[in-house]
């Protein structure tokens, strides 16, 4: 739950009132009320006046206490964008020394197959809260960069023969849509 919420409501509570009394009160409806607090929606604007007003809180007070808590919050995400850089090269140095290598036999193509299927298979299963969208961008940057890469570097024909783009190809359709082959498993 953010912190705007949690003081939403420990005000809301500390009046003594219900969710549905906030919002006969505030004119707004009980439904937006119980979304704010679940922290579904932020309230914005009039929303957020109103209920300030019937709650009898200082806004400006209540948005600068919200808007420190979020500078302090910099470093986990700073500790979690290096760990997804490093993922991202450990990810793509394994597929690439298995498929690209010059010395890539069958058995290290398997394994390169092998692994860009079931790593993002344990992404998508550890994640499935995730969005699509915001998974591919987490996890499959360095899968694109490296194709951008081997691209420019070595050309489409040299990295489609390794079977290089073929594995990353793989591991980018199933950051996408493996929430999508995981729900159906679990409905079947």
């Amino acid at each position: 739950m953010n912190s705007l919420a949690t003081k939403l409501k420990e005000a809301r509570k500390s009046k003594g009132l219900t969710q549905e009394e906030l919002a006969e009160q505030s004119q707004v409806n009980l439904r937006t009320i119980q979304r704010i607090e679940n922290s579904e929606s932020e309230p914005r604007g009039k929303t957020l006046n109103l209920i300030c007003n019937t709650l009898q809180i200082d806004l400006e007070q209540l948005l600068s206490v919200e808007n420190s808590e979020k500078k302090k919050n910099i470093g986990p995400k700073i500790a979690q964008g290096f760990f997804l850089l490093a993922l991202n090269f450990i990810l793509i140095g394994i597929i690439g020394y298995l498929t690209f290598d010059s010395n890539a036999n069958t058995n290290s193509l398997f394994g390169g197959v092998l692994i860009s299927f079931l790593l993002p298979l344990f992404i998508v299963l550890y994640t499935r809260e995730m969005g699509a969208v915001e998974r591919l961008l987490k996890f499959g940057l360095g899968y694109v960069s490296y194709f951008l890469l081997v691209l420019t570097s070595h050309g489409f024909s040299t990295g489609f023969k390794t079977g290089l783009f073929p594995c990353l190809l793989l591991s980018l359709t199933l950051l996408y849509f493996g929430s999508v082959l995981i729900r159906r498993k679990v409905i079947a």
